[in-house]
């Protein structure tokens, strides 16, 4: 029997979880404390709960924290884990159930952990694959093969040598987190949940191409900060790199951003590879200015 993992689930549905076994309500809580503070690896280290009800959880649950199967480090200190996972084609909230029942595909996907003075930057994935298409990035050329669980997601950071030093995330890695959004958001909410991680949204990224409209989703019930892909201000030149433009037009993703308010401790940043001869001109430097005129960001070059 295949059995249903906890990680990723709300307090709300641990403590329905709970109640459905025959267990006081307040199970729930202390399961998303072994789980998301403690960060234990098995049911059975859930001390305080009673064996009977171990039992109960385990017979039909499991944690469904992946350990990694591959690490490389560079000598700079940065460490590239490597995750395998199960992805589904079909998006939703219940992502992993839904591949209970759907085609499975194992794949591979990759998190990366960054150190910088006293920062530890966890650069966490959100899709095997990808299938925005951009030109100059590795994974869109790899194809798209599912999108990842908040299970997957939150494993990247649990299971990693570093979890006790992490103090930021990006959400940079594989896959465009928009595209998954229902699993994103629902880690995000572990993340930053007093009863989760307890992580501030200040300490979390999230980029994006501008998929719209969830776009105007994650800026309304999410307090992170956001990253851009913009690369170039002139839509047919970026369309060329980034077919997503025809989709979801720069222009639109902008007059979106600025009806928020990034003047406080939320920031919005626009992420600009620079390419010899492509995007590097004095007239891309100009449209660049007077497309992000007035606007309160930044602009990272890369």
């Amino acid at each position: 029997m295949v059995k249903t993992k906890l990680l990723g689930k709300t307090l709300d549905e641990l403590k329905q979880i709970a109640v459905g076994l025959g267990l006081p309500a307040y199970t729930g809580k202390q399961i998303a404390q072994w789980m998301y503070v403690k960060r234990v690896r098995s049911i059975d280290e859930m001390t305080n709960i009673s064996k009977a009800g171990r039992e109960k959880l385990s017979e039909h649950y499991e944690l469904g924290v992946s350990a990694p199967v591959g690490l490389a480090e560079s000598s700079d200190g940065t460490k590239k884990y490597l995750f395998p996972v199960s992805c589904t084609r079909a998006g939703g909230l219940n992502a992993y159930e839904e591949c209970l029942e759907s085609e499975m595909e194992s794949a591979a996907i990759e998190a990366v952990m960054i150190p910088d003075a006293d920062r530890r930057t966890l650069c966490v994935s959100s899709q095997s694959g990808c299938r925005m298409g951009c030109r100059f990035c590795m994974t869109g050329r790899q194809g798209f093969h599912g999108h990842l669980s908040a299970a997957d997601i939150l494993s990247q950071f649990i299971a990693i040598d570093e979890r006790a030093e992490l103090t930021n995330c990006v959400f940079m890695g594989m896959g465009e987190p928009l595209d998954n959004y229902e699993n994103v958001r629902r880690a995000i909410e572990v993340l930053t949940a007093d009863w989760g991680f307890g992580w501030s949204p200040k300490r979390i990224t999230l980029s994006s191409i501008g998929v719209l409209p969830k776009l105007k989703m994650y800026l309304d019930e999410c307090k992170c900060h956001l990253a851009i892909s913009l690369h170039n201000p002139f839509p047919d030149e970026r369309l060329e790199f980034m077919p997503v433009q025809k989709a979801f037009p720069l222009e639109e993703v902008i007059r979106l951003i600025r009806q928020y308010d990034f003047s406080g401790q939320r920031r919005v940043s626009f992420e600009y590879t620079m390419f010899a001869g492509y995007n590097d001109t004095k007239r891309h430097e100009d449209a660049l200015i007077r497309l992000l005129s007035g606007l309160e960001c930044r602009v990272n070059l890369i």
